[in-house]
């Protein structure tokens, strides 16, 4: 099981940027997906979740800025997205999709140790 998370890069405060989280060796339509994010020096932190289901969670952080989907279109649903909206400098982070075949269908966890699979990480700057 891989997961490639990418999309990160430079942004001004204010602006978006859309992260993806791609999936090989599972097929990640069936199973619940987060996004944590860390800085240095920090533990991995929440940010938004989908579950197998649909049901979506977010930071109240990120609440109202961000949002997790699926692509559902047949030759990309094994891929993951995180919209980000009105960008704060604080939002700078290393951002990580995960998941668990553990299914989840109604609601994902909020802890990073509940997760058994993580991308390797794609940086987000956002400038003041």
């Amino acid at each position: 099981v891989q997961l490639q998370a990418s999309g990160g890069g430079l942004v001004q405060a204010g602006g978006s940027l859309r992260v993806s989280c791609a999936a090989s060796g599972l097929t990640l339509s069936n199973y619940g997906v987060a996004w944590f994010r860390q800085t240095p020096g920090q533990e991995r932190e929440f940010v938004a979740g989908i579950s197998r289901s649909g049901s979506t969670l977010y930071a109240d952080s990120v609440k109202g800025r961000f949002t997790i989907s699926r692509d559902n279109a047949k030759n990309t649903k094994n891929t993951v997205y995180l919209q980000m909206n009105s960008l704060k400098p604080e939002d700078t982070a290393v951002y990580y999709c995960a998941t668990s075949p553990r299914g989840w269908s109604i609601v994902v966890p909020t802890t990073a140790p509940a997760y058994d699979y993580w991308g390797q990480g794609t940086l987000v700057t956002v400038s003041s």
